[in-house]
């Protein structure tokens, strides 16, 4: 979208300009595939048809014309819709993927195989067209200022209990679950673990649906790295439900509260999703096929790196305050810091805890935990230093420290060096030489 005119007298759009970027194809193509190629055949090849990529750039063109109207995005309005309404044909024909197009919802990839002729795209929605007349609807009847203005705030309560016309605002890395760039539905983990279930159906394909004859594998490492980069998507929506907060605005006369703790429940739900899908191996995501035509090596750091991105992500200082003060407001109804790392420990250091063999990647998963950890009891700034986030951390890698001193494993050489050296490592965070 590029910038506008308008009249600061009135706010009259004057003259506006949508400037379309050299690669908008190639991310549409791209997003088409990786999020609809395991239930949709015309997204199933690098090229699409001409009607299809037509259709896909009307959305984007009609997204483009909200901003020149004066709409902003609006990332609260996809989670107006349960995710199960995603698999109806009925409901995803005539409502899209969310109430808005100015949404950054993208496409339908919560469908599976055998629910029929679904939905896609977004669509024009009935928020669109709430927010239109809001903005340009005449009030003949308004002798002024004042009196337009309440004319418009009716207009807003009499749809305050319907999150079709709710409004989320973008953040770059959001506080409230669901308010979030490219997710759709009501609940994270449901849409994810339904996205999850598509990728892995796409990865064994991907081969066969990129070939084209006298290329190369360019295009095959274009859409293998897409895969991976929705999988992350997948884990920061979900992840935005620990110590998430969300937000509803509303008016004085309403009398309601605009902040609320995302429930107890809800966090553990984001976490459990957090041990299966990232915390365990994605062994679905390391597909040799793949790999051995489109690099040398590389995949052991590919995948230390999308669970070091989850980690920090989830252990970002600001989250982890955000958890204490729920806690602190509202006691045990709150998911804590220490159930947090207790779960993280849990899951991340297994076969320390339990004993076992560990393999290469999950000692990657391990020292790279010790690394998070260790930064954050490094963070200097008065607000975490000051917080009890160094002391939890200061005391799972003490639980870690004892675990590993008292792991014993005669028949895995490999594991036994691990340990050791993992001792060392957290030997030297709690006592620095």
């Amino acid at each position: 979208m590029g910038p506008h005119v308008h009249d600061p007298r009135t706010g009259e759009i004057l003259e506006s300009d949508i400037i379309w970027y050299h690669n908008v194809m190639n991310l549409l193509r791209n997003w088409f595939f990786i999020q609809t190629a395991a239930i949709n055949p015309d997204a199933r090849s690098v090229k699409f048809r001409n009607e299809i990529m037509g259709r896909l750039i009307r959305f984007v063109s009609a997204h483009e014309v909200g901003h020149t109207l004066g709409l902003p995005h609006n990332m609260g309005s996809s989670s107006a819709y349960p995710v199960e309404s995603l698999r109806d044909p009925e409901f995803t024909k005539r409502m899209g993927t969310a109430p808005s197009i100015m949404d950054y919802a993208r496409f339908n990839y919560v469908a599976q195989p055998g629910d029929g002729d679904v939905g896609l795209m977004p669509n024009i929605g009935p928020y669109d067209k709430w927010s239109i007349m809001y903005g340009y609807k005449v009030i003949p009847e308004a002798d002024d200022y004042e009196d337009e203005r309440l004319t418009l705030n009716s207009w807003i309560t009499e749809r305050a209990d319907d999150p079709i016309y709710r409004f989320g605002r973008q953040r770059f890395r959001p506080t409230d679950p669901s308010a979030q760039t490219e997710d759709i539905g009501d609940n994270s983990m449901k849409a994810s673990e339904y996205g999850i279930a598509n990728l892995k159906r796409i990865v064994p394909n991907l081969i066969e649906w990129t070939a084209e004859e006298a290329k190369d594998f360019k295009d095959l490492n274009e859409l293998y790295n897409n895969v991976l980069g929705q999988f992350r998507r997948y884990l920061g929506h979900v992840t935005a439900n620990i110590g998430g907060i969300y937000e509803f605005n509303k008016t004085y006369d309403e009398n309601d509260v605009i902040y609320t703790h995302v429930p107890k429940e809800r966090q553990e739900e984001a976490m459990a999703f957090l041990q299966k899908h990232i915390f365990e191996t994605p062994e679905w995501a390391i597909d040799q096929d793949i790999l051995r035509r489109i690099e040398e090596d590389g995949n052991m750091e590919r995948i230390r790196r999308l669970q070091e991105g989850a980690l920090n992500l989830l252990l970002n200082p600001d989250r982890l305050n955000r958890v204490i003060e729920n806690q602190t407001l509202n006691g045990a109804q709150a998911y804590s810091l220490t159930e947090l790392f207790t779960d993280v420990r849990s899951s991340v250091f297994t076969e320390i805890l339990n004993g076992g063999n560990i393999d290469t990647y999950r000692r990657n998963l391990q020292r790279t935990t010790v690394d998070v950890m260790a930064g954050l009891m490094k963070n200097q700034r008065n607000e975490f230093e000051n917080s009890d986030i160094q002391a939890v951390a200061r005391g799972n890698l003490k639980v870690i420290l004892e675990a590993a001193r008292n792991y014993s494993n005669q028949q895995d050489e490999l594991s036994a060096f691990h340990i050791q050296d993992l001792a060392e490592r957290i030997d030297m965070i709690l006592d620095p030489r």
